[in-house]
């Protein structure tokens, strides 16, 4: 039972990421790459504004009861997915003094969708 939980909680993440890949590109972004893994975190949307990388967190809750999906990116979540751009940023050879990035969060909550930039 629990491996069924599991993939529907993959599937749910991806369905998602797609929406919110969507959204950004509709608003003008450009996409990169999306489930960029390494030791130190997950980035799930790697886009480009214009000549600035935007790293993106989606979160996604299907009910608020116990908070927005907004509420759920919080202090140690963002520390790993801080660690996770300064991966990318390197491995990529991306100066970040030199390199214009921010990091985004698109927050969807059922249907609605909210765009948190610079966050």
């Amino acid at each position: 039972m629990h491996w069924i939980k599991q993939r529907f909680s993959r599937l749910t993440g991806q369905i998602s990421e797609n929406k919110a890949r969507e959204f950004l590109e509709n608003n003008g972004l450009r996409f990169i790459q999306s489930n960029y893994h390494c030791r130190t975190g997950e980035i799930d949307l790697v886009m480009q504004d214009e000549q600035e990388w935007v790293f993106v967190e989606v979160k996604f809750r299907s009910r608020s009861d116990y908070g927005t999906a907004a509420d759920f990116f919080h202090a140690s979540k963002r520390k790993k997915f801080t660690h996770a751009v300064k991966h990318f940023m390197h491995f990529h050879r991306l100066n970040p003094a030199m390199v214009a990035h921010r990091i985004d969060l698109v927050a969807i909550d059922g249907d609605q969708i909210q765009w948190f930039k610079s966050i």
